[in-house]
């Protein structure tokens, strides 16, 4: 393999990508930063409304009387992202992991919010 590229004719065509310069690997590194960056932005955001959520999810099972626990809800989130994973081959260890984490959170903010009296109204 040569360090020089050719178009579909066969003449030369550009050279490699590490052959355009530092400046411009540095441009194409800092757009997908900042294309990260608002992948960050929009998970976290969706993340905070799931939350909210639940936390109205929380709200209504204390005035209802309802369990905070719901075992088989875990299972059906859990199988989800275990198909999403398989779907878009993505490692599905780390989709349970990282729902292990939300789920946990989850619980955690339904407990405090059951936990809390009705307010009188």
């Amino acid at each position: 393999m040569t360090s020089e590229n050719h178009r579909a004719d066969g003449a030369p065509g550009e050279a490699s990508h590490t052959a355009q310069g530092p400046d411009h690997a540095d441009t194409i590194l800092q757009s997908l930063r900042a294309e990260l960056d608002g992948l960050d932005r929009s998970l976290l955001e969706t993340l905070r409304q799931r939350l909210d959520c639940c936390c109205r999810i929380g709200l209504h099972k204390r005035d209802h009387a309802i369990p905070m626990m719901q075992p088989h809800r875990i299972g059906v989130v859990q199988e989800r992202a275990a198909a999403f994973a398989a779907e878009h081959g993505m490692n599905p260890e780390f989709l349970r992991t990282l729902y292990e984490l939300v789920i946990t959170e989850t619980c955690r903010l339904e407990d405090e919010i059951i936990g809390t009296p009705v307010a009188p109204a």
